[in-house]
């Protein structure tokens, strides 16, 4: 029962670890803002500089695992080509060391009297964590708090490195013998790294173990260094079968040149250290030495290092190789279909350990998902004008196509939220969620209108001259509006968002002045009632994309003027009898531009009636 409480310490300490270097990694992802999606998009062709980029990535957010995994989503996004990717790869296999030259500070041996007395684990944990809870609860500002998060992770995994060495010491005759079988059985050593990282899923973790160890009892270089090769390879496993579900050809190539390097690096090793030692210049003392947690850091610093430095000039050739064990697939689609598809991929939880790149990826669909709205919007305003069977089924296509976009987009943007930590993140995510949402229902209404034409056409019906014109200037009016919505957008333009709300106020007037004039001519015998039915229709679903066209341009501005947010209405009704000179210039220039193109009815208001802007 004694041992079963001392491997339920032991794991404790190991969980106290990997959740402090989760928190550290986080507060230092945060902290980078948006220089690590600078960096990564930015690679050059030379897999040099790749190779610094990964290394310094990997030493920020403490996980070479994180760092292959994003590279990979980056790939699958398109901020980085395959080749570009190979060098961050090596470049990650290294900067995962750094993890281990941490811990050593475990080793730090002073008196009281000497500075190095600070960095003993057993001072430096609490400093950190107190130093850390300090700044997160009582100084604020972004930057306090990500720095608190960095050293309360730093504390944490120091706190569980703690734990482990008691718990070891305590173990220290089991584990002894454990790793005394080791000495003579390389492959079980091997076995035994692979399988524990696999489980773990985390080389920094084990390694840690293995420094802890080292620690408090010793470890002895012939029984460790088959497990550090094994802890290697089990690291890139892992994270292999992670990079592959739902990639593409590209990204599973990323994560196969990434097995590749560890399996040659691995080889390497093995074989240099076998030939060292049946030559002798691997002699006893050094093979039989006793090393400390430092001693443990830095032959993984090695094992690491020196492959990667020495396989880099090669990164074309292990590219070569993943390209041949990785074809591309054959595709022969829909052009608009296919470039919808692949944007549903970039869709790629892989991002997520970077908000701003899954951010950037969720706008970069919502943006196509704006574009495709007014690609059917036109295209049903076309069929009243002349009808076309193949268009009627483009848009139902499309509307489909649309509708999967905004489900997966919200399904992603939803999923994203346990890795949001900034208030600015949450609310570019607020944002997202509303444009799309607009943009869906702007992709209905179209839907709806192509619907009505249909209807109209089965019945044979026919639009009178006066309702097609009328019809005509009601889809310009909408057609504006949506344009200067989209530019709004895209170009995050704060003066295009307000131009919409005097276009749209001029619209809710047009529209209804155009439903007076539809009731006209029905009650004069001019249009039939099928036919003034379904010009109803058309007016009142251009109308609602004219309010969702208000709607997101109010969302928009809210974005600047945060004030604005969760007093929308307040906001537009404020606006609306506020008697600001440039709204009702841009009202009264939008009123004669559209009212200006009605065409007089007999014994109906005269074109000279709807020619003086109502408001002054």
């Amino acid at each position: 029962m004694d041992l079963f409480y001392k491997i339920v310490a032991l794991l404790g300490g190991l969980s106290m670890f990997l959740y402090g270097m989760r928190i550290m990694g986080d507060g230092l992802k945060q902290s980078s803002g948006g220089a690590m999606k600078i960096a990564l998009a930015r690679v050059t062709n030379k897999p040099v500089i790749g190779f610094i980029f990964g290394m310094l990535v990997t030493c920020m957010i403490q996980s070479s695992t994180a760092t292959i995994v994003l590279t990979v989503g980056l790939v699958g996004a398109g901020f980085l080509s395959f080749r570009q990717s190979v060098g961050i790869v090596l470049g990650a296999n290294v900067g995962t060391a750094i993890t281990a030259q941490i811990i050593r500070l475990m080793d730090v041996s002073a008196g009281t009297t000497s500075i190095l007395y600070f960095f003993k684990a057993d001072n430096l944990a609490p400093v950190a964590l107190i130093a850390g809870i300090i700044l997160i609860m009582f100084i604020k500002g972004k930057n306090s708090q990500n720095l608190g998060t960095i050293l309360i992770g730093f504390g944490i995994l120091f706190m569980g490195l703690i734990f482990m060495s008691d718990a070891v010491s305590e173990m220290s005759d089991s584990l002894s013998g454990l790793l005394t079988a080791f000495e003579d059985n390389y492959i079980l050593g091997f076995l035994s790294g692979v399988l524990v990282t696999g489980i773990i899923q985390s080389s920094s973790a084990v390694v840690g173990m293995l420094q802890s160890m080292a620690s408090s009892m010793g470890l002895r270089f012939c029984a460790v260094f088959a497990v550090i090769i094994g802890v290697n390879i089990g690291d890139c496993l892992t994270t292999f079968l992670v990079s592959r579900i739902g990639a593409k050809p590209e990204q599973i190539r990323t994560a196969t040149v990434h097995v590749i390097y560890n399996v040659i690096a691995a080889t390497l090793i093995a074989v240099t250290i076998t030939v060292l030692r049946v030559t002798g210049v691997l002699g006893n003392d050094l093979w039989y030495r006793v090393l400390n947690s430092g001693g443990v850091a830095n032959l993984h610093g090695v094992f690491r290092l020196v492959p990667a430095v020495l396989l880099l000039p090669f990164s074309g050739a292990l590219a070569r190789m993943s390209e041949r064990i990785v074809p591309d697939r054959p595709e022969a689609r829909d052009n608009e279909e296919a470039e919808i598809e692949d944007n549903l991929r970039d869709l790629d939880p892989l991002l997520f350990n970077s908000p701003e790149l899954a951010l950037d990826r969720a706008g970069h669909v919502i943006r196509h998902m704006a574009d495709t709205a007014l690609q059917n919007l036109n295209a049903a305003c076309s069929q009243i004008v002349a009808y076309n069977d193949k268009r009627a089924e483009k848009i139902n296509k499309r509307e489909l196509l649309l509708d999967r976009m905004a489900d997966a987009t919200n399904r992603y943007l939803v999923d994203l939220s346990g890795n949001l930590t900034l208030d600015q993140h949450h609310l570019v995510q607020a944002y997202q969620i509303k444009a799309l949402t607009s943009f869906e229902r702007i992709g209905d209404r179209a839907k709806n209108i192509a619907d009505d034409v249909s209807a109209l056409r089965e019945h044979e019906g026919t639009f009178s001259e006066d309702a097609l014109n009328d019809l005509t200037i009601a889809v310009e009016a909408v057609a504006d509006i949506l344009n200067v919505t989209l530019d709004a957008y895209k170009n995050n333009d704060l003066n295009e968002a307000r131009r919409v709300e005097p276009m749209e106020e001029v619209i809710d007037s047009l529209m209804e002045t155009m439903k007076d004039r539809h009731i006209y001519r029905m009650t004069h015998n001019i249009c039939s009632i099928y036919s003034g039915i379904q010009f109803e229709n058309i007016i009142t679903n251009l109308e609602r994309i004219s309010d969702q066209c208000s709607d997101l341009a109010v969302f928009i501005i809210s974005q600047i003027n945060t004030e604005i947010i969760g007093r929308e209405h307040d906001y537009i009704h404020n606006l609306h009898h506020s008697g600001n000179k440039e709204y009702l210039d841009a009202y009264n220039e939008n009123y004669k531009k559209y009212y200006g193109q009605l065409t007089p009815q007999p014994g109906h208001k005269s074109e000279a009636q709807y020619s003086f802007p109502p408001l002054h």
